[in-house]
């Protein structure tokens, strides 16, 4: 089953007060690019939520929004530092009695000094954080692929249709170039003959140059190729694995075969199918970029 690069993706997780929310965008790229915003207590796990989307996701520009919020209950994550406190207390009223000032040291005075408050023991903490952040990510991926695997069936079925056309002009083409052959073959004789008379004509050079006209002209070969890249094109749809690069492979050579069939048959309507089937290739070849 095939995948866009397409798509969105959100969860949520929550626990004693502490609410994670993760957001995915998927755009197309050739490959796996990931942008991450993070909030200041996860930045030294954006390594981690990286590894575990390139798990999940083969190509795409993956832009990752996580958010953490705490209601008012929920633990802050701080204490307060005593002995920081009974010290610039102390500190301060020393102050006071030097300078003479006739104050009181008020809570104000002391908040002004930044290690009053210290991290608790937060590796229980940091780990339900985390905890709550996996859960909300593995949420968000699960939604960003349903979202590209439904993309993906869509993009499948116009591809299958448009392959399909391909096949039905390359089949046209191939019966006018058959019948083309013989037709090729009385004018270059009709042409000789009006041109030499019949004591100088070389008949076995004439024969040879029809030969080489033949096979100039030829275009079975063309088609045999062009064929087995279609259907090795269906076949790679029906596959499990990322097909994008691929599909890219094989509309090159389909491409390749499709111009040669058109040098070769120098004819006004088969060159016009052969425009047709340059434009709808071109259909294709833009709707897989945005395959995985």
């Amino acid at each position: 089953m095939i995948e866009s690069m397409t798509g969105f993706g959100a969860g949520t997780a929550t626990s004693d007060g502490i609410t994670a929310s993760v957001e995915l965008r998927s755009l197309n790229s050739r490959f796996v690019e990931l942008n991450s915003r993070l909030p200041k207590s996860l930045q030294s796990r954006e390594n981690d939520i990286k590894e575990i989307l390139r798990r999940e996701l083969q190509r795409g520009k993956i832009n990752i929004l996580v958010q953490l919020d705490r209601d008012s209950e929920a633990d802050p994550g701080l204490r307060i530092n005593e002995e920081a406190v009974k010290k610039y207390t102390s500190l301060l009223e020393k102050v006071l009695s030097v300078s003479g000032i006739k104050d009181t040291v008020r809570l104000e005075h002391i908040l002004k000094f930044g290690d009053v408050f210290e991290a608790s023991e937060l590796s229980d903490f940091e780990t339900e954080e985390w905890k709550l952040t996996t859960e909300a990510l593995n949420l968000a991926i699960v939604q960003l692929k349903d979202m590209r695997k439904r993309e993906g069936d869509v993009l499948s079925k116009d591809l299958r249709e448009r392959i399909k056309i391909l096949q039905v002009n390359g089949d046209l083409v191939r019966k006018m170039g058959e019948e083309r052959i013989p037709q090729e073959r009385i004018k270059l004789r009709n042409k000789v003959a009006e041109l030499i008379s019949d004591e100088k004509i070389n008949t076995d050079r004439l024969e040879l140059e029809i030969v080489l006209l033949s096979e100039r002209l030829d275009i079975t070969e063309e088609i045999t190729r062009l064929n087995s890249h279609l259907d090795y094109f269906l076949e790679a749809l029906d596959g499990s694995e990322s097909v994008g690069r691929k599909l890219n492979f094989l509309v090159q050579e389909m491409n390749r075969e499709i111009n040669t069939i058109g040098s070769k048959s120098n004819h006004a309507d088969i060159a016009r199918i052969v425009v047709q089937m340059k434009e709808e290739l071109e259909r294709i070849r833009e709707q897989i970029q945005n395959l995985e």
